[in-house]
């Protein structure tokens, strides 16, 4: 696995490239010469530029090697096989659809803020998968399958982030 700051460079590249195709310069009028990946999560207008214009497999190919999910669990999230999954990859621009996309991003969020709590990949993957007794003992990542559950887990992660635990 790559370090951090190598994957973080290539996600600023992926996301900055993306956001300067025309299917997304359409739906965002900002000029976007360079953004860093976690501005373009803050900044909710690109995200919504960008599930409309469908995450490229090759932003969502630097986004899975960043998170901390297996092909097995993207494959859940997204609802689709993993060989579509794998298809996707042998395409030469494949854009995923819009419901698709916007779980891709709900999802870097996730990990985004996980990131953010915990400061390591390890400590973040073991409290996804601990049954946790703020979410109603689940696994929070047996939550991320839907919006609803994914808002849980990023209130949990806020929670624990400031130091309040339920």
């Amino acid at each position: 696995m790559e370090n951090s700051k190598s994957i973080a460079y290539k996600l600023d590249q992926e996301i900055t490239s993306f956001l300067n195709e025309p299917e997304v310069a359409y739906y965002e009028s900002k000029p976007t010469n360079h953004i860093s990946y976690s501005n373009f999560l803050d900044d909710k207008m690109m995200v919504i530029a960008a599930i409309r214009a469908g995450i490229p497999y090759s932003l969502f190919d630097v986004i899975q090697e960043q998170a901390p999910f297996s092909e097995l669990d993207w494959a859940g999230f997204l609802d689709i096989s993993t060989k579509s999954l794998q298809r996707y990859k042998t395409a030469a621009s494949h854009h995923f659809k819009s419901s698709h996309s916007e779980k891709i991003i709900e999802l870097s969020e996730v990990t985004q803020l996980g990131l953010d709590v915990f400061e390591d990949m390890e400590k973040l993957k073991l409290w996804l998968n601990t049954p946790c007794f703020a979410l109603g003992s689940l696994k929070p990542k047996e939550l991320l399958k839907d919006s609803y559950g994914k808002e849980l887990v990023i209130t949990e992660l806020t929670r624990i982030n400031y130091g309040i635990l339920v």
